[in-house]
């Protein structure tokens, strides 16, 4: 039976039912069960979106692991368990942060399996913060998933909703190879929608039509989704037909349902928060430029911030992130074409 939860809540209750159904399921980072060797209650926190509170009282120290303030050392710690038979789930509390720890992700964890021929696992889940809108300056609001995609080896998921959160969690963390979860820190309260309690798996590499139409595609991501299906709302009372797909996951990514869906309307926008160059808008552009060319009656749109980092000024963050008004103009723009 479905419930309305919200994004928050949603992560939550899989981690829950996660870590009841596998006790080799530890969850490692920096305040997740109040501070290590803090004044204070334990579990004040749950981690600084409060996502993991409550968990250290059901699991215990031994798997709610508090660590210190070295993304290096606990992401790299988190590897070396995964190879060792548990699994892991660590939040690198920012996506920005990653500058501290890549390392230990793109060199390592994402290459065991093929340095190993096959015989080397590592299920780690790394979870990370992404998106603007927060005010929280430019070393904590960028979409920086682009990056992990680039890497092979690497599964990379961005759900938007609270049932593709619970659902593709429950897929990573069953997952024997290392995969990135980047959930946007304004969904958390924000995105609510029908969540089964029965635990359930999304299968990775499968997008989601969020909504039919037969003139126009969006592709979105993440928040971006939520702003596509607003302005495809508004411009169906000017007779426009939007069809939004949302890819999911990104590596690997569902390619083929991106070009049937431009097949079918002709017509590609894509929304995306990550910066413009090399980034996920570029890419799937360049996939349908590749591939549906002749199925093309306009020019593919992109709808991204600038090349800038995100600013601070309430005025210019809002000015940075994609708008409903910068969508809405660029499907007219292809519609026109």
């Amino acid at each position: 039976m479905a419930r309305i939860l919200s994004y928050r809540q949603a992560l939550s209750e899989a981690f829950r039912q996660e870590m009841e159904r596998d006790p080799t399921i530890i969850m490692l980072g920096e305040d997740i069960a109040g501070g290590k060797g803090a004044p204070g209650d334990q579990d004040a926190w749950g981690g600084d979106m409060g996502i993991t509170k409550g968990l250290i009282g059901r699991f215990g120290e031994a798997r709610v692991i508090d660590t210190p303030i070295s993304e290096s050392a606990f992401i790299g710690a988190a590897v070396g368990a995964a190879t060792c038979g548990l699994r892991p789930v660590v939040e690198l509390m920012f996506v920005d942060f990653m500058g501290v720890c890549f390392d230990q992700i793109f060199n390592q964890a994402a290459k065991f399996r093929y340095m190993f021929g096959g015989k080397a696992r590592t299920p780690v889940v790394i979870r990370t913060q992404i998106g603007a809108g927060y005010r929280a300056a430019a070393q904590h609001s960028q979409c920086l998933y682009p990056l992990f995609t680039h890497i092979p080896g690497l599964k990379c998921v961005v759900p938007s909703t609270p049932y593709d959160a619970k659902g593709l969690f429950m897929t990573a963390v069953r997952d024997d190879d290392p995969v990135v979860f980047f959930e946007h820190k304004l969904l958390y309260d924000k995105a609510k929608g029908d969540v089964p309690e029965a635990p359930y798996t999304i299968p990775f590499g499968e997008a989601a039509i969020v909504r039919d139409g037969k003139d126009v595609t969006i592709v979105a991501l993440a928040r971006m989704v939520h702003f596509a299906q607003d302005v495809a709302t508004d411009l169906a009372k000017e007779g426009i037909d939007v069809e939004i797909v949302d890819p999911r996951t990104i590596s690997p990514l569902d390619e083929e349902t991106i070009l049937d869906s431009v097949a079918k309307t002709g017509r590609l926008v894509v929304v995306d928060e990550a910066y413009p160059r090399c980034g996920m808008a570029a890419d799937i552009a360049s996939l349908v430029a590749e591939h549906a060319f002749d199925d093309l009656k306009a020019p593919i749109r992109k709808v991204t911030p600038p090349h800038t980092p995100v600013p601070f000024a309430p005025e210019l963050e809002d000015a940075f992130i994609p708008s409903r008004a910068r969508i809405a103009d660029a499907v007219r723009s292809v519609m026109r074409a």
